[in-house]
C-alpha cells in the first residue's frame, strides 16, 4: 500500500481529515500527518497519532536538528493536503514555505492531492479562484471540486 502525507490545515473541516487519517489507515495505507498551527487549534496531533499510529509533525524546528520535512518527502507516494483553506491554496500557488506543511509540499516530488474547503463567499473570491488556477498549473498537483468525487483540473 502507500505511504500517504496527509497536510492538515486550519479549516473547521479538520476534524474530517481525522476521519480521513482512520479510513486511509484501515485500508491498509502508512499514513503520516502534518499539521499547521491553525489545525492543531481545531483537532490535537495526539488524535492523528492515535489514528495512524504514526508521529504527527507540527513544528518545522525538530528539537533534535533533524530536518524532517526532506525525510518525509523522500517515503511519500501521494500527499494529501485536506482541507486546504484558502491561506493555504495562497501558500501553495506563492511558494511559501513558513511552516512544516507548506515546506514540506515545497520538497515533495510525489503526487499532491489539494481538497479546498471554505466558505462559499470566500470559495468564490477572486484571490482563491486566481491562487487555484496557479496550483491547477504547478506539475503533480491536482486539485479535489469542493463537495464532489471529481477532480478539477
Amino acid at each position: 500500500m502507500a505511504n500517504i502525507l496527509l497536510c492538515v490545515t486550519g479549516s473547521i473541516a479538520a476534524y474530517k481529515a481525522a476521519d480521513l487519517a482512520s479510513k486511509l489507515t484501515q485500508a491498509g495505507h502508512d499514513v503520516t500527518a502534518i499539521m499547521t498551527h491553525a489545525a492543531t487549534q481545531l483537532v490535537t496531533p495526539h488524535t492523528f497519532l492515535n489514528l495512524t499510529g504514526n508521529r504527527c509533525y507540527t513544528d518545522l524546528w525538530d528539537p533534535q536538528g533533524q530536518t524532517e520535512h526532506i525525510a518525509l518527502t523522500d517515503a511519500a507516494d501521494l500527499a494529501v493536503v485536506a482541507p486546504a483553506t484558502a491561506n493555504a491554496l495562497a501558500k501553495i500557488a506563492h511558494g511559501l514555505a513558513d511552516d512544516m506543511v507548506h515546506t514540506t509540499l515545497i520538497a515533495v516530488r510525489c503526487p499532491v492531492l489539494v481538497c479546498p474547503a471554505m466558505n462559499t463567499r470566500m470559495w468564490n473570491h477572486a484571490a482563491v479562484q486566481a491562487n487555484l488556477e496557479r496550483v491547477r498549473a504547478l506539475p503533480n498537483y491536482h486539485v479535489m471540486a469542493p463537495g464532489g468525487p471529481g477532480s478539477e483540473r
